[in-house]
C-alpha cells in the first residue's frame, strides 16, 4: 500500500520541478523529502524523476504514474471530508417541497419526528400544485403522481393502487354498479384533469375496461377537497386506498369501495433530490423518509405491466 505522504510529495515535485522549492513549501528538510522519493521509486521498482540541469523531470513512469497519484489523493481527500461530515451536527436551514395529498397524511409527522432527532435543524414545508422541475441541491421534494422530465435524481418510494370509492347514500340513491359499464348513471368528482382522457379500469380475469366519466359538476385540484366531496355524496371518484383508508379511520362510514375487484393505475411516490454531493443534514432527511414510510406502502402490489401503456383511446384522445 502507497504512503499517502510520500504520493503527496511526490506530486508536489512534479508540479515544482525542484525538491528545493518543494521541501520550503511543504515545511520539509530537503533530505527528508528526497528520502520519501526514494522510498516510494523502490517501492515502485523503477525511477519517477531524472535529473536534467537544475531541474527535476518525471521520466516516463513518473509521468503515468502522476496521474494514477493524483486520483489516489483525490479520493483520500474525499474519504476523508465524508468521515469529517459524520461527526458533524445535522443541523442548519431545510426546505422540504411536497404533493399536498402527502403533507397532513404522513409527511408532517416525520419532519417533527425528524426535527426532535435533530434540535439544530431549521425546516420549511411547502405544498405544491405542480411536480419540481428546478434543482436546488439544498431541497427536498416529495411528490404523489406521475413526474415528468426533470434535471432531479428520482427514486420511486412506493406505486399507491386506487379505486372507486362513494359515500353510501349516493349509491342507496343510484345503486351501486356491478359493473364498470354501470358508472355511466352516477355523477362524478373529478380530481383536475385526472380523467378527462378517460379511464382504464382493470380486472384479475376479465382485463380492461376502457370508461368515460361523464362531465364532473365539481372539479377540484387537491386530493383533500376530492375525498371531501365524495365522502359529501357528490358522487363517485378515484381515489389511493391509502387515503381513502386513512379519511374512513377519521370519518367511519364516510367512503364505500365500489368495483372491489376492479383497480385503476396506481400512482408513484417519488423522492426527488438533486444529483452530486449531498450535505449532511440532507442525506439525514432522505435516510429518515426511507425508513419511515408507511406499513401499508411497502405491501402494495408492484405496477401493473398495462398501466405502463396509455390505453389507444386515451392515446387519441
Amino acid at each position: 500500500m502507497y504512503d499517502l505522504a510520500e504520493l503527496t510529495s511526490f506530486v508536489h515535485v512534479m508540479q515544482s520541478g525542484s525538491l528545493t522549492r518543494s521541501a520550503q513549501e511543504l515545511g520539509l528538510a530537503k533530505s527528508t523529502l528526497s528520502r520519501r522519493i526514494a522510498q516510494l521509486e523502490n517501492q515502485l521498482g523503477q525511477p519517477l524523476l531524472r535529473r536534467q540541469s537544475n531541474r527535476l523531470l518525471p521520466t516516463e513512469a513518473g509521468q503515468l504514474f502522476y496521474g494514477y497519484c493524483q486520483q489516489i489523493i483525490e479520493l483520500a481527500e474525499q474519504g476523508q471530508h465524508a468521515l469529517d461530515e459524520l461527526r458533524q451536527e445535522v443541523s442548519g436551514e431545510l426546505v422540504v417541497a411536497t404533493h399536498n395529498a402527502l403533507a397532513r397524511s404522513w409527511l408532517c409527522d416525520q419532519l417533527m419526528v425528524f426535527m426532535a432527532d435533530h434540535p439544530g435543524i431549521r425546516l420549511t414545508l411547502q405544498t405544491r400544485q405542480h411536480p419540481p422541475l428546478d434543482t436546488d441541491s439544498q431541497a427536498v421534494f416529495l411528490w404523489l403522481g406521475e413526474v415528468p422530465k426533470t434535471v432531479l435524481r428520482q427514486e420511486t418510494l412506493a406505486w399507491l393502487g386506487r379505486g372507486l370509492y362513494a359515500h353510501p347514500d349516493h349509491l342507496a340513491r343510484c345503486g351501486a354498479p356491478a359493473h364498470p359499464k354501470e358508472l355511466a348513471r352516477h355523477a362524478w368528482v373529478d380530481l383536475l384533469g385526472d380523467t378527462e382522457h378517460g379511464l382504464v379500469l382493470h380486472h384479475p380475469d376479465e382485463g380492461e375496461y376502457f370508461f368515460q366519466p361523464p362531465d364532473s359538476r365539481f372539479q377540484v385540484d387537491q386530493h383533500v377537497l376530492h375525498g371531501d366531496a365524495i365522502a359529501h355524496g357528490q358522487g363517485m371518484g378515484i381515489m389511493p386506498h391509502w387515503l381513502a383508508a386513512r379519511r374512513e379511520a377519521f370519518h367511519p362510514g364516510s367512503l364505500q369501495r365500489c368495483l372491489p375487484e376492479w383497480s385503476a393505475p396506481p400512482v408513484p411516490v417519488t423522492l426527488l433530490h438533486a444529483y452530486g454531493h449531498r450535505p449532511r443534514k440532507v442525506t439525514a432527511l432522505l435516510c429518515h423518509l426511507r425508513q419511515n414510510l408507511p406499513g401499508e406502502w411497502r405491501n402494495q402490489p408492484p405496477r401493473l405491466q398495462s398501466d405502463i401503456f396509455r390505453h389507444p383511446k386515451m392515446a387519441t384522445a
